[in-house]
């Protein structure tokens, strides 16, 4: 006890110092509290020359002097006005206890007589509980009752630890009860370590309140310590006071900020009300496509959200605060400073949302990779290759390059497939057309309608190159009819006895390059065992 009160006055004064030093602002009364008996009685009012604190110590040692005297009587306490001040003298005769000024009775808003009439009476009452407080009966009392608490204290902790422990084991059971219910997604060990967390840290508050209760009633026993047990509830009530006030006066705050959130959240469902309306049909806008829906909705959600922020920003606890400012200037340097490509890429993917480049399902070429589109996201986009691989590029690549997209022509008016070929001049073009025509028409999933069409590519030195065009309208077997395609042109060259001079042609061979009918399905040489 000794120790707590050596370190809470050090700590009372080091404090009181150290915040008048940090103001730099002089306060405009210096005023001490008088303490006898462990309370303080009053405060007095101090002056340059004579500082209120040197002044305080001053009176209660004079209180004090005629506490422990046991001979004089306070009744016989008596003020007298010398003029400019009133004096209470320890009866007819003795050295003055105090003098009560002027700026005493302005600090605490009465006049003169009447602040030294209650001083008297106020002097005469800590003498007599002085001298109460140290009686042996009263001292015996409340060693007693410390003693008392003591045990007490001792008989709660055991049964604190002693409750905690069964909480901690029944705990450990139920974990098992919590795997199975959730079907394994809480694993027993993550369950009961988080909780054996959360009891660990409420039995150590516990113990602290258990404690912190302890000392400040053992302390307020003895009249040596009981100025130390009201400095240690000052510790604490004084906080604990200030954020209750904190919290009062932020109540006309707390309602805006609650009525604010009640319109922003009924704005985000009406808005989510009416973009599904849109997407299911039951509300048409003209000129708005179907596939804006959602991305058009999530752009309004952050609009709404952010202006909603925006208006409760003044009404933030510490708001106006230089540290609040500070941190919030700071976050938004970083988050500029670290997130340009995020911004870039969100602001693509939105962008492509709103040409149109491609949907979900598209078959499209981006730079060098060819894939269906699997997933269309913020930041990335997800493809699919023919090779059943997944390839995410970001968007802001997406934007920056060329799109082409086989699906969109596929669906409406069909896409073109094309391939080239290389033909002799001694062969008349028009038996050639006739020879890739037909091909086109051996090949299923190739449109009828459009017709197949060929051109003349070009006339080069050894051969004529030539092209068919044949229409498909579906993107996703584009490599299968290619494939088939090919087999086609193949078989009917070779059975008009044609020769396909591409890829390169240097000169007329002995034997013409063509495969006979007969050797179309000759068999394996090594068949597999």
């Amino acid at each position: 006890m000794l120790i707590i009160t050596l370190f809470l006055s050090s700590v009372a004064c080091a404090q009181s110092n150290d915040d008048t030093e940090q103001s730099g602002i002089v306060p405009p009364v210096d005023t001490a509290p008088v303490v006898v008996n462990g309370r303080v009685q009053f405060h007095v009012v101090g002056v340059s020359a004579h500082p209120a604190k040197r002044r305080a110590q001053e009176i209660a040692g004079r209180i004090e002097a005629l506490a422990k005297d046991r001979t004089f009587d306070p009744k016989t306490l008596r003020v007298e006005d010398v003029g400019e001040y009133h004096t209470i003298f320890p009866g007819e005769s003795g050295k003055a206890i105090l003098s009560v000024l002027e700026a005493d009775a302005n600090s605490e808003g009465v006049v003169r007589d009447v602040l030294a009439e209650t001083l008297r009476r106020r002097i005469a009452e800590s003498i007599e509980n002085y001298r109460r407080d140290r009686q042996p009966g009263a001292l015996m009392a409340n060693t007693l009752y410390a003693l008392g608490s003591t045990v007490a204290l001792v008989v709660v902790l055991c049964g604190v630890f002693w409750g905690f422990r069964f909480l901690d084991r029944r705990i450990k059971r139920q974990s098992q009860q919590v795997e199975a219910r959730s079907k394994h997604i809480f694993q027993r060990g993550q369950v009961w370590h988080v909780l054996h967390g959360a009891l660990r840290l409420l039995r150590v508050l516990v113990i602290l309140i258990l404690l912190y209760a302890f000392a400040n009633y053992t302390l307020s026993l003895f009249p040596q310590t009981r100025y130390a047990a009201s400095l240690l509830f000052q510790f604490v009530s004084g906080p604990l006071g200030d954020m209750m006030d904190a919290l009062i006066g932020f109540i006309p705050e707390l309602i805006f900020l609650i009525v604010l959130f009640v319109i922003t959240r009924a704005a985000l469902k009406l808005a989510r009300g009416v973009f599904a309306a849109i997407e299911d049909g039951r509300l048409k806008i003209k000129g708005f496509e179907t596939d804006w829906t959602w991305p058009t909705y999530r752009i309004l959600r952050v609009v709404i959200v952010l202006f909603s922020l925006v208006i409760a920003y003044p009404y933030l606890p510490g708001s106006d605060s230089a540290a609040f400012q500070g941190v919030s200037i700071m976050l938004g340097v970083l988050f500029s400073l670290g997130s340009t490509s995020v911004i870039a890429n969100v602001i693509a993917g939105y962008t492509m949302t709103y040409r149109r480049a491609f949907r979900m399902g598209d078959w499209v070429k981006i730079g060098g990779t060819v894939g269906k589109v699997m997933e269309m996201r913020v930041l990335v986009t997800h493809l699919r290759t023919r090779k059943n691989e997944e390839v995410v590029i970001p968007n802001s690549t997406i934007l920056n390059n060329e799109v082409t997209n086989y699906s969109n022509m596929a669906r409406s008016q069909g896409l073109i497939l094309h391939t080239k070929v290389g033909i002799g001049y001694e062969v008349p073009w028009r038996q050639v057309e006739a020879m890739l025509l037909l091909a086109a028409d051996r090949t299923e999933g190739l449109l009828k309608e459009p017709k197949p069409f060929m051109l003349q590519q070009s006339l080069a030195d050894f051969a004529v190159n030539y092209e068919i065009n044949a229409y498909c309208d579906d993107a996703s077997r584009m490599l299968e009819l290619y494939s088939e395609m090919h087999c086609n042109i193949q078989d009917v060259f070779n059975e008009n006895g044609v020769q396909i001079m591409t890829p390169s042609y240097r000169a007329d061979p002995v034997i013409p390059k063509v495969v006979p009918k007969e050797r179309w399905h000759t068999p394996l040489t090594n068949k597999p065992g």
